[in-house]
């Protein structure tokens, strides 16, 4: 039996520590880490915003009506001009060395005096009354073998009535009459005319008397165009030009010497005829071309003729075959048609679609003239559906104003997607 006080106490090992698994803790870190930064490679190309879609221009800067250009009957002597409002000129000849006008020159009488006094349609404006020194000029003026019409002292003529002696049977004396009534002079008259000539451009143009009697009263066909234009857009003066005859005080009835007036769609303007001018006219005629009345302005100097009756057949003949000429060739062109691609739109990511015309785009004018074309499209905007309309196309023919039409997109230019950003991006 064993003595208690000799038991021997064994101590307790503690159980060996189990080693801890640290491989699938970094292993999950790591794949923690990894699917952070994709997420950031991912994302980043969202932080930043997409830039705008671009446009590029298809249409040419500009182009040439096609066709054959109009051969002009231009005259042999002389010269002539041409001009087509809203378009430009088809174009001058003979050169532009100042000749005499004769009585064309009563244009630049007429229209410094509708400006001095201006005259509503219908409304015959201020009287003037003609003095016992103009009455009692008259049959030396006619001993000249001026073109007048009669006159008598104190006889009262209103201002239409005075411009339509001047305009329509060419009264020289009426243009002297006219002039002292506004200017108090006739030299003080002359110098109107001349610095209205001077303000319009004029370069080649000197008026020395408001008549045209005087052959140093001298012009050329591209002046005398720009002078006709300036007047005919005169409400009264157009009216005036476009009468055959009117009923005047002491005179009575008169014709216009324009015999080409109400044919051909001529609407005036004026005559003129002298030894040293020879056979001139200032005229314009309307065409009518797509539903719209285009003006046509021109001039004809220095026709051959050995009086009055044959110089201004004459002019009236060459006058005829301009009138023709332009007539045929002045017509309605498309420019661009309804559906031709402008412009070109494409997104930040490859996404693409077109601009194109709503409608054919039409100019006025004739085979051989420029046209220039433009555009002025907006900033596109990332979406824009189909058939929307952005932007405008315009075509100028030679130096006349602009025509424009809408412009539509083609496809649907979509945003993209951010799968399609992500994608794209890696």
């Amino acid at each position: 039996m064993l003595d208690s006080a000799t038991t021997q106490v064994i101590p307790r090992v503690p159980p060996p520590r189990r080693r801890r698994r640290r491989l699938p803790v970094l292993i999950s870190i790591l794949m923690t880490l990894l699917l952070l930064a994709t997420v950031l490679v991912a994302v980043e190309p969202l932080r930043h915003p997409l830039p705008a879609p671009t446009v590029t221009r298809t249409l040419p800067a500009s182009t040439v009506i096609p066709g054959k250009p109009p051969t002009v009957p231009w005259p042999q002597s002389g010269q002539a001009a041409l001009y087509v409002e809203g378009v430009g000129s088809i174009g001058t000849s003979g050169g532009s060395e100042p000749l005499p006008i004769g009585s064309v020159a009563k244009v630049m009488t007429a229209y410094v005096i509708l400006t001095e006094h201006p005259l509503d349609r219908g409304l015959h404006g201020p009287k003037l009354t003609d003095s016992a020194a103009q009455a009692a000029a008259y049959p030396s003026e006619l001993a000249r073998g001026e073109s007048l019409i009669r006159v008598a002292a104190g006889a009262v003529f209103t201002e239409r009535q005075a411009l339509q002696a001047v305009l329509l049977p060419s009264a020289n004396n009426m243009a002297r009459i006219l002039a002292a009534w506004d200017a108090g002079t006739i030299d003080a008259f002359v110098d109107k005319m001349n610095d209205t000539a001077a303000e319009f451009g004029m370069r080649d143009t000197r008026y020395t008397d408001p008549s045209g009697l005087s052959p140093a009263t001298v012009s050329t066909a591209a002046d005398q165009v720009i002078l006709a234009r300036k007047a005919m857009a005169l409400p009264a003066f157009a009216e005036i030009v476009a009468q055959k005859k009117a009923t005047l005080p002491v005179a009575g009835e008169v014709k216009n010497y324009n015999s080409l007036v109400g044919r051909d769609g001529v609407v005036g303007i004026k005559t003129g005829s002298t030894d040293e001018a020879g056979g001139c006219l200032s005229f314009a005629f309307v065409v009518t071309v797509g539903g719209r009345k285009i003006t046509v302005v021109g001039a004809v100097l220095g026709q051959p003729g050995a009086d009055t009756p044959v110089q201004l057949e004459r002019v009236f003949r060459v006058t005829r075959s301009l009138i023709r000429t332009a007539t045929s060739a002045i017509k309605l062109h498309p420019v661009v048609r309804a559906g031709d691609p402008v412009a070109t739109v494409r997104g930040p990511l490859g996404a693409e679609t077109t601009l194109q015309a709503t409608k054919d785009l039409s100019v006025v004018g004739w085979p051989g003239l420029r046209v220039k074309l433009d555009t002025d499209i907006p900033a596109v905007p990332a979406e824009l559906p189909a058939g929307a309309e952005q932007g405008r196309v315009s075509a100028v023919a030679g130096g006349g104003k602009p025509v424009t039409t809408p412009l539509q997109s083609g496809v649907r230019l979509e945003s993209p997607s951010t799968w399609d950003r992500i994608r794209r991006h890696r």
